[in-house]
């Protein structure tokens, strides 16, 4: 089976470069306020990302909204699991129900959640508030051949893109739902990268030792299947997920629309790696929400040479990291539109 080359495609939205026009009169903005230079650390950081996005220096951060794509994957089939595959269709009731841990962290802060069906095994389901962009009842085994065709690739891509597009806010989370996706995360990861595939390996829903060493033995395996060095959008259609893929394209569309992105766990920064090789303009446009307590999380961090902003030993997904992160980025444009300057207090600078 061929597999898909860059050229091939569907038209990928059109990201602008993040301007450096403001840049001075930014950093100005935020050393002259009633702190001492650097004081607020990364947050100051976090208010000129902010404030270069969007190419001002008052800029908006009043809502976001979180995405949740789902998926099933042909490679829970071969034991990397320590759940059954009928949890990912079984968690997605409980995401459209209210009763996740992504529902209650959105809820306490009125951000709105929606939630997609990229790709679950079984009969469609029928929702009301369910997102259909089904692409097939699951992914193949990647073990075995490719997890998707050229087409279902493209179509992940697009559908992506115009969700990202048309989410609301002025920042949008992503979260993801799929039993087995850490091993599909962590083939992407090692692909794009050329690191070794262990080191992005962790255990996902919670596998013991033995189940750890044979979900490494399997990887390694289907590593092997291809060669060392894949073009992204072959690394994505012969490992990837069809709600990771999709993640992707959304990443792309909401960064074309001047979106900031907040990048959650190990699953939302495997599709950030395969967004940013596909367009590395979207790059500037991505926070990284916080640092897994997922092991492979480690390791895509270091690649992508980035620093989350939370710490907390999460490695649920969902958007969950996304979501806690959100407050920051609130504050962080607050700090830069409605704090004082030294001139405005009338408060005597540095002598």
């Amino acid at each position: 089976m061929s597999q898909p080359s860059l050229s091939e495609l569907p038209d990928l939205p059109s990201i602008s470069p993040v301007s450096s026009r403001l840049d001075n009169e930014i950093t100005h903005a935020i050393d002259t306020k009633t702190k001492p230079p650097g004081s607020l650390g990364r947050v100051e950081q976090l208010a000129a990302q902010i404030a270069r996005v969007q190419q001002t220096l008052t800029p908006v951060m009043d809502s976001c909204s979180l995405t949740i794509f789902a998926a099933d994957h042909g490679i829970a089939k071969a034991g990397v699991s320590a759940f059954p595959q009928e949890v990912s269709r079984q968690m997605v009731l409980n995401f459209l129900a209210g009763g996740a841990a992504a529902n209650v962290f959105a809820g306490t802060q009125g951000i709105e959640v929606q939630v997609v069906d990229a790709g679950l095994a079984g009969e469609p389901l029928a929702h009301g508030q369910l997102i259909s962009r089904n692409i097939a009842p699951g992914t193949a085994s990647f073990l075995d051949g490719p997890a998707m065709t050229e087409d279902q690739l493209a179509s992940c891509l697009q559908h992506g893109a115009e969700l990202g597009a048309s989410a609301p806010g002025d920042a949008v989370a992503f979260g993801e739902m799929g039993i087995a996706n850490t091993s599909a995360a962590a083939m992407l990861a090692h692909k794009l990268s050329g690191e070794p595939v262990q080191r992005f390996v962790g255990r996902g829903t919670g596998v013991d030792d033995n189940g750890l060493e044979r979900k490494i033995k399997i990887l390694n395996a289907a590593s092997a299947r291809t060669p060392d060095t894949l073009n992204p959008a072959q690394v994505m259609a012969e490992y990837g997920g069809f709600e990771i893929n999709m993640m992707a394209g959304a990443m792309l569309g909401a960064a074309a629309g001047g979106r900031v992105v907040l990048v959650d766990g190990t699953i939302a920064t495997a599709a950030a790696m395969a967004a940013i090789r596909l367009n590395p303009q979207a790059r500037d446009y991505l926070v990284f929400s916080h640092a897994s307590g997922d092991a492979g999380h480690d390791a895509m961090i270091a690649a992508l040479n980035v620093r989350p902003l939370l710490d907390l030993d999460l490695r649920l997904g969902e958007g969950t990291g996304a979501l806690l992160a959100w407050p920051l980025l609130k504050c962080a444009a607050a700090m830069l539109c409605d704090m004082a300057s030294f001139d405005s207090a009338g408060i005597s600078g540095k002598a």
